[in-house]
């Protein structure tokens, strides 16, 4: 990467190695997009796009963003160079790809709810217990203990406490 970096008259910046595979916070990354957000960098180079971006979407958003700074882009296993114009069309067609999948994955999302529903799955956040509120209530003046109430209602301790405390009321 460094004879290439030579050989196109580059001098380098900023040397990044992540080795966190699969990591979903990417601080190094992330510190060397802001570098190119304050325009201290003009090309970022890696070996591989996958070492740059975990998925088509995220791959394409962060080279429309550098695109967008006017950061070129070189991955040189891939031969992609954002810096040319065949490469920015190259960018085109991963955009593209990556919308479609988007599309796919809303349309496999829409599918799973909607075989959860016919199998009699509820969706959504489950019922507050502060909808509870008053059976807590007429229990708890029943004498029941706080434990009791949480297990006869299926609720937490602490949703019975708070329900219970002055302040609340």
């Amino acid at each position: 990467m460094r004879d290439y970096a030579a050989k196109r008259g580059w001098s380098l910046v900023a040397q990044i190695k992540e080795v966190g595979s699969g990591a979903s916070q990417r601080e190094l990354r992330e510190a060397l997009i802001a570098a190119a957000r304050r325009r201290e960098i003009d090309v970022v180079l890696v070996w591989r796009l996958d070492r740059w971006g975990r998925s088509v979407a995220d791959l394409v958003s962060t080279l429309q963003e550098l695109q967008h700074l006017g950061v070129g882009f070189v991955s040189l296993t891939e031969a992609l160079d954002l810096t040319t114009p065949a490469g920015r069309a190259m960018a085109g067609l991963l955009a593209v790809f990556a919308e479609f999948e988007r599309e796919i994955l809303r349309e496999r999302v829409r599918a799973g709810l909607i075989h959860a529903r016919q199998n009699g799955k509820r969706l959504g956040r489950p019922p507050s217990a502060a909808h509870q509120a008053d059976q807590v209530r007429r229990l708890y003046r029943a004498r029941l203990s706080k434990s009791e109430i949480a297990r006869q209602l299926k609720i937490g301790r602490t949703s019975v406490r708070r329900i219970l405390d002055p302040k609340n009321s």
